[in-house]
């Protein structure tokens, strides 16, 4: 992943933490962020919608989900509309290619550093694909790069609330300000690739599941419905505000309750700096690497109570009518500690704007008689996809 924030460590690593949490967290950011998921949904994810629904076709909602969070991702990090989702599910040369980046990365997870490292060299396996991948995607992002670098050096720099601002550009902006010298063209594409890993399949997974299980609760999307349906009170569909999404708490619990049961990041890894002994009475030698399982500490008894495996929002839900705080260390999709993921409340809004769209407009029904079941890789994805056919809700 270069020398993006995933990969590196140090004052390095804490230093694009502090550069890109100053522009994530800025309100004017999520002003930003508001108006291009509103854009897609309208503009893409809708319309591609309705044309299923129309013609009462299968469609696998993993893909749509992967189409749209890959083009929302691409207009926010690069200001670049990679135009995935359309009626016509095109082939996008840069999006395979990061599709076959991010399994070739799941490998060097598996196999001995050795092994990938010697694949690399004789450029065989998965690691001549990587290479390959690699330089689509690099002429993706560089071009993307030395575009905005040609608007910036005929003095057309755009400011935060301008409708073209795009997250590498602030990026730039903000190197020249606090080093008083341009960041290098490698390190705007580590960071792009990063921010992109970031805000494509981890949304896209986590969406795919939650409307799974929303449509085989039914249960559960009444009460979505009914919470939706308090805050449009003249029951005309737009898109919700974040202001509007902050008070849909049942909503936030189900979201809150699949990604326990379904982390988008199904395992990690640490790598110890010293010699340790965990609570366990494990000894940890110096440089060992642990990895630990998302996806079973979520549905453990011992944390989470004999109905762990239950699909419960309310379990998210205090008596008072509020979210119901859960500790990082326990509730840990979005990990937690100095690396807890900057991008959560992102994360919250995006999912919450795209899973009240579907709701209120479409029924969801799942393909009789099709798998459902985890693929194991880097992000959780469903092995078989998501097919569905979809039917116009009246409300």
């Amino acid at each position: 992943m270069g020398d993006g924030i995933f990969s590196t460590d140090s004052e390095t690593w804490r230093y694009q933490r502090k550069l890109i949490q100053s522009l994530i967290k800025h309100s004017k950011f999520m002003l930003f962020l508001e108006k291009v998921v509103t854009g897609k949904v309208e503009k893409g994810l809708i319309p591609v919608l309705d044309h299923v629904s129309s013609l009462g076709i299968e469609v696998d909602l993993q893909d749509v989900f992967q189409r749209f969070t890959f083009d929302n991702v691409c207009l926010m990090v690069l200001g670049f509309d990679s135009n995935c989702l359309t009626i016509e599910f095109p082939e996008v040369a840069h999006a395979k290619a990061f599709d076959q980046m991010e399994e070739s990365l799941l490998y060097r997870h598996i196999l001995p550093k050795k092994c990938w490292k010697f694949q690399r060299w004789v450029q065989i396996g998965r690691e001549k694909k990587l290479s390959s991948a690699w330089k689509t995607f690099d002429q993706f992002v560089y071009g993307c790069i030395s575009s905005k670098q040609e608007k910036l050096s005929r003095g057309r720099a755009l400011k935060m609330e301008e409708a073209e601002f795009d997250l590498l550009t602030a990026i730039e902006q903000q190197e020249r300000e606090m080093n008083g010298i341009a960041s290098s063209n490698k390190f705007l594409r580590d960071t792009a690739f990063n921010l992109i890993a970031a805000g494509r399949d981890t949304i896209s997974a986590g969406l795919t599941w939650i409307l799974w299980l929303v449509a085989t609760h039914p249960s559960v999307e009444a009460k979505i419905l009914e919470e939706i349906k308090a805050h449009l009170l003249d029951e005309v569909w737009r898109v919700l505000g974040i202001d509007e999404l902050s008070k849909l708490v049942y909503l936030h619990g189900a979201i809150c309750e699949s990604l326990r049961l379904f982390p988008p990041i199904p395992f990690d890894h640490k790598c110890a700096v010293q010699a340790d002994i965990l609570p366990s009475g494990h000894h940890i030698r110096s440089n060992m690497r642990l990895i630990y399982s998302l996806y079973s500490m979520g549905r453990m008894e011992s944390i989470w109570g004999e109905d762990c495996l239950e699909f419960k929002p309310e379990r998210w839900i205090s008596e008072q009518g509020g979210i119901v705080h859960v500790p990082s260390f326990k509730f840990i999709a979005f990990n937690a500690g100095a690396r807890t993921c900057l991008g959560k409340d992102i994360s919250f809004t995006q999912m919450k704007m795209i899973t009240t769209a579907i709701i209120w407009n479409y029924h969801i029904h799942v393909v009789e008689g099709h798998p459902i079941s985890p693929r194991i890789s880097v992000v959780l994805h469903m092995k078989h996809g998501l097919k569905v056919r979809l039917s116009k809700r009246n409300v």
